[in-house]
Order: structure tokens, then C-alpha cells, then sequence
């Protein structure tokens, strides 16, 4: 997982304001008792991040793979 595609999944599944919050202000035990944007900026793989975000915030499984991938049918 990208970056980008990290980004474009915390929006499209918390929204981009409430997403900017959690991944700003969650602190998951997964990753050491940092944020995501911790991790991130500690050179964590984006997907583990999104892993426990998504454990933390009891998103479900079935929303956590392949997300933040731009359709590949659209024009971008």
C-alpha cells in the first residue's frame, strides 16, 4: 500500500475531517503507542498502519483490503 492509497482509504472510510483527526490523535498499541501519523512519519509500512487503524476503530474486515486503490474503469 502507497501513501497515497493510505490517504485516499483513512478519507474514504472515516471522511477527510474526522479521517485528518484519527489518524492524527488514535493511539494504537499495535504500532508501539504511536498514531498512525507517527508511524508514518517513522517509516512504518503504510499498510501495517492501516492494519491497526483499522483494528482500533473495529472497521470491518471486509474494508480493509484493496482499498484506497483508484478504480481502474475511471478517468482520474
Amino acid at each position: 500500500m502507497r501513501l497515497s492509497e493510505f490517504q485516499r482509504a483513512v478519507t474514504d472510510e472515516f471522511g477527510e475531517v474526522y479521517g485528518e483527526s484519527v489518524v492524527r490523535d488514535v493511539v494504537l498499541d499495535r504500532l508501539g503507542d504511536r498514531t498512525a501519523k507517527q508511524a508514518l512519519d517513522a517509516g512504518e509500512d503504510a499498510r501495517r498502519v492501516w492494519e491497526a487503524l483499522c483494528t482500533a476503530m473495529d472497521v470491518p474486515k471486509d474494508r480493509w483490503y484493496g482499498v484506497g486503490r483508484l478504480d481502474p474503469r475511471r478517468d482520474s
